[in-house]
């Protein structure tokens, strides 16, 4: 149980193999119910109490969350590995856009991908067509990756040195913004028919992104969608990310995606 959010179950959790855990304490779980049970009969005192419990069990699993996701940037950082952990909401095109891009850079350089869904291969499937390892982590209720799915997949994945690793985390802006992988950078894809308020709707998200990725932007004309004002409202929220708007469908913007990948 994921004591940020409340959600998962370490039963729940898949991580996939090459084809032919999320160990949060349960006694989050407990401590929720009994907060929303007796919130109307505790004192001030008593409540308070609660509260500080609660937010030292989520000081707790970040905290070992974030020790097992600076093993993994180790690992990254010794082997050449460059990891980016793509975000976004469900529907913004991330694994169209991700499969367009492992087309155009797979002959170049060694490519490796770590699916995170709460249930199916769908997407891991569609990675795997393209000729580029993919691993498949089902987080069951859970709406986030965690830095210990992320070493269990490498496990499986073994990515080889001086390669790309692309983690394509479940769709959530909520909690993924809270949780180190030991990537290199979050990478947010914002879709141009989500509206141009997401970046302020979810400032913590676009704040812990390098670069915000305005997907799907051959849809414009057909679209009331202020370009320059999502751009704006992101830079508002965090002034150093960078924007490229680009499509998967024409292409368009790709190179300067692709530029950005040579880092």
């Amino acid at each position: 149980m994921c004591s940020t959010c409340g959600c998962g179950h370490p039963d729940q959790i898949k991580i996939g193999t090459l084809p032919h855990s999320h160990h949060h304490s349960n006694e989050t779980l407990s401590i929720k119910m009994s907060q929303f049970s007796h919130s109307m009969i505790h004192s001030p005192e008593e409540q308070l109490a609660h509260q500080k419990r609660l937010l030292k069990v989520e000081q707790d699993v970040l905290g070992k969350n974030n020790k097992i996701a600076d093993v993994n940037r180790e690992l990254f950082e010794k082997n050449g590995i460059l990891a980016l952990n793509l975000v976004s909401s469900p529907g913004s095109g991330k694994t169209t856009l991700l499969t367009t891009t492992l087309d155009a850079i797979k002959n170049e350089r060694e490519c490796y991908v770590i699916e995170g869904d709460q249930q199916t291969e769908n997407d891991a499937e569609r990675i795997r067509a393209t000729g580029v390892p993919a691993i498949q982590v089902n987080t069951g209720k859970g709406c986030h990756l965690d830095a210990q799915m992320i070493a269990e997949a490498l496990v499986n994945l073994r990515p080889q040195a001086d390669s790309l690793l692309f983690i394509e985390n479940v769709g959530n802006l909520v909690c993924p913004s809270e949780f180190d992988l030991g990537e290199k950078a979050k990478v947010v894809i914002l879709s141009v028919t989500e509206g141009e308020d997401k970046p302020l709707k979810y400032p913590h998200m676009f704040a812990a992104s390098q670069l915000m990725l305005l997907n799907k932007i051959d849809l414009l004309p057909y679209l009331k969608f202020d370009v320059e004002k999502c751009i704006a409202n992101a830079k508002q929220v965090n002034p150093n990310i960078k924007v490229i708007p680009i499509s998967a469908t024409t292409g368009e913007g790709l190179k300067a995606w692709l530029d950005w990948l040579k880092m």
